[in-house]
């Protein structure tokens, strides 16, 4: 296998900053029953724009585990993450490539016509 074990790879991912590991980790730790810990990791990975994590954050903030300023900190740090991710190149391989991850034929047929 490598120098590094599994979880080195994992922890060096979230310590490196990849949102769906950090996401991944918080899910861990709910599953340990340490909310808390899960919720300070979804937080993180919300204000780096994983929107599953901040799906998660905002039903921690309505169950009451997360503050309002806490809440409102990862919508905006998110919302700046999304909106810095976003740019006419991306949006046009988005159309290109569709949902599917393959090319779309209607984007191809109405770039060539």
């Amino acid at each position: 296998m490598g120098p590094f074990p599994l979880i080195g790879i994992r922890k060096c991912d979230t310590i490196g900053g990849h949102p769906g590991a950090r996401h991944n980790l918080g899910c861990e730790e709910e599953e340990r029953g340490r909310i808390d810990r899960a919720v300070k990791h979804w937080i993180i990975a919300a204000k780096l724009g994983d929107e599953n994590s901040m799906q998660n954050v905002k039903e921690a903030y309505r169950g009451g585990l997360v503050s309002k300023e806490d809440f409102a900190s990862a919508l905006r740090s998110h919302q700046s993450a999304v909106d810095a991710t976003q740019s006419p190149q991306r949006e046009t391989a988005e159309r290109f490539w569709g949902d599917s991850g393959e090319m779309d034929d209607q984007f191809h047929r109405d770039k060539h016509r």
